[in-house]
Parts: structure tokens; sequence; C-alpha cells
């Protein structure tokens, strides 16, 4: 990673839209609402790799000093899945309002962001380029790092977790994990040939992102939650299953939950989804709980 890697260049305080802040302080439990209604959300700009890269970052009221913080990745491709003041408010929003200092990347070649977008490639770079960012804020506590992705953001959780040990936990949501398998009529795999590098072999890129056939390299000291609906029709719930074998196999620590009658955002289980989600973090982020022992009798 190159020294200027997370160089924070600019931070503008952004409004977050009444509709959503209205919605989610309806939906939250009674301290988290409140806590919402005084988190401040900001755009920010950031160095990775030469690029000048767009993100958003929420930071939570009066909560201990220095604070845990999350990491949050985004899913989609193209401009029309760029996080906007209403999504970002409705993700990592929601962190902070948990007590967490989150911060999300648009990624390369997204929502204003300079270079080209490689969904699951050179931008896992801009992602990860969020750790010197956090590390160089007094208010965050760089020992209390988490993550957490959804579909192909989910996807390049997994791939951070082969390139560094500084999550306590990690959460991936609807994330694909076996793109190896796919045929090339696939929406998925088409949407990664359209990311694709010119020159760039299709059979490896669908193996660098399939983290199926790569757990035994994840870092087994951060604990993973793999979350999925059974009624995902764009990452099918085999995904979240194999990579759960997988994982078993490679004695990882992890969590499988499946949904029922949830789609791909887990839609209709969103207060359930995020208790899980939350306990998660809360446990092995801000409480540092160690792993727990294996019985061996």
């Amino acid at each position: 990673m190159r020294t200027e890697d997370g160089r924070l260049v600019e931070q503008v305080p952004v409004e977050i839209p009444s509709s959503v802040r209205t919605l989610l302080c309806r939906q939250l439990p009674a301290p988290e609402s409140e806590r919402f209604h005084h988190i401040q959300l900001l755009n920010i700009a950031y160095e990775s790799q030469g690029l000048r890269i767009r993100g958003y970052m929420a930071l939570p009221p009066d909560v201990e000093l220095p604070a845990p913080a999350l990491i949050f990745n985004r899913g989609g491709s193209g401009e029309r899945s760029a996080l906007t003041p209403t999504t970002a408010a409705a993700t990592i929003g929601v962190l902070a309002a948990w007590g967490y200092v989150a911060i999300a990347s648009q990624y390369r070649g997204a929502g204003g962001s300079e270079g080209t977008e490689e969904w699951g490639g050179a931008d896992v770079e801009d992602a990860l380029a969020l750790i010197p960012l956090l590390d160089r804020f007094a208010f965050v506590d760089t020992d209390r790092l988490g993550i957490v992705g959804g579909s192909r953001g989910g996807m390049m959780v997994l791939q951070m977790l082969r390139r560094t040990t500084r999550f306590r936990a990690a959460v991936t949501i609807g994330a694909p994990t076996m793109l190896h398998t796919l045929p090339p009529t696939d929406p998925l795999y088409r949407t990664m040939l359209r990311c694709l590098p010119p020159g760039a072999s299709p059979t490896a890129a669908a193996v660098e992102r399939s983290a199926v056939l790569w757990t035994e390299e994840l870092c087994k000291t951060t604990p993973l939650l793999v979350l999925h609906g059974t009624e995902d029709k764009k990452v099918p719930p085999e995904h979240a299953l194999y990579l759960g074998l997988s994982l078993q196999r490679a004695r990882h620590p992890y969590k499988l939950i499946l949904y029922d009658n949830a789609d791909h955002i887990l839609a209709g289980r969103w207060i359930e989804s995020n208790a899980d989600i939350r306990w998660w973090l809360d446990h092995y982020v801000r409480h540092r709980a160690p792993l727990p022992k294996a019985q061996t009798t």
C-alpha cells in the first residue's frame, strides 16, 4: 500500500434528507433513534493508488473516545449503485447511531471517484485504503475495527480478509462467493466481464472473486458472520451455504444465518438482521471478545 493511500483530502458536511431521517427514526429502537438525530454525515475524498476516491463518513454523537470504527462496503455496480446522502444515512448512519465511526468508499469509477470501476479488482485497494485513513483520526480506536459488506461489497470484504489482519469481526450480506462456477450468461458473471480491464483473464478474475476457493487464506482471527436470504434471486443462497462448508473445512470462526423468505437485501427481516449484525460487532469489535474455544471432549 502506498504511503499516501488513505490521505484525506476533503470533507464536507452533508444534510441528511428529512425523509430518511423520519423513516429511520421510526424504525430504529428508541435509544438508537434518538442518537440518529445527532449523527454527523460527511462527504469525503481520499487518495488510493494515486486516484481521488469519494466516500462518506458518519460520526456518532456522545460516545466514548476513541470510538470503535466500521468500514461499510456497498454493493452494486455503475453510477446507479453509488451512495447518496439517503443511502449513506440508511447504512453508515445506522452504524453511527450504534456508536461507531462508520466510513464507506464509492470505489473508483463511481460516485465522483476517479479511475475505472473493476467490481472486485483494483477497487479492493480503495476499500483497504480506508484503514490508514481511519488510523489518522485521533478519535478512532484503531484496535477496534470491523467491516460489513453487502452483495458485491461482501465479496470485497472476503477479498480484504486475505490481505489484512486488522479487523476484529466481519459481516457479509448476500455475497457472491463462487463466480468460478457460473456460466458466461449469468448476470453476475456478465457484470464482472463488463468491469474487467482490457486483456484480463475472465477465468482468473472469477477465481479471484470466489472465496469458496481460498477460505484457508482468510485471517483466522477475524470471525465472520455470513447472512443470506433464502429467496435471494440475485445471488442464490447456495453461495452462502458453500461458503459455510468451506469455512467449516478451513476451521475458520464463522456463523451462518439463512433468513427464510428474505430477498437479496433481507427485506422484511431488517430489524432481525440488524440485531444479529449489531450483536456480532458489539461482541467482537466494541468489547474485544476473544474467539470461543472449541470443546475437544
